[in-house]
């Protein structure tokens, strides 16, 4: 039993080679003549990779995408330009805080430049 692990949620199946029913469920991608598709974007596919189902796993690295797998469970990863992409649009809130010496500072002088935050609670 293989379990695959994705954004879109949990199947668990005999393998990583899935119907198409289940590819598009873990995936988000649809089998079509023409390859994979979402939308109006598809990826042609060797025919190896839809032989006897779908290799999921070989289709998400061909879409550059990370896989990481333990066993037999594979998480299919995000993309870095997609995780960049998301944050990107990201701010924090504005907040001023006080060094040791007292000094306050405001995350907002710091806009522009990457800041570590970090923060800890004694619950």
């Amino acid at each position: 039993m293989a379990t695959l692990l994705s954004d879109r949620g949990e199947i668990t199946t005999t393998g990583v080679r899935l119907n198409p029913a289940d590819a598009e469920a873990v995936t988000g991608w649809t089998l079509k003549p023409e390859g994979m598709c979402r939308d109006e974007i598809c990826v042609p596919l060797p025919a190896a990779m839809t032989t006897d189902g779908v290799d999921v796993l070989a289709f998400w690295r061909l879409l550059g995408n990370p896989v990481v797998s333990e066993g037999e469970t594979h998480m299919l990863g995000t993309a870095a330009a997609a995780r960049q992409s998301a944050l990107d649009g990201l701010r924090a809130p504005d907040f001023a805080l006080p060094d040791l010496d007292g000094a306050v500072h405001r995350l907002s002088d710091l806009r522009g430049r990457k800041v570590f935050l970090t923060t800890w609670a004694s619950w």
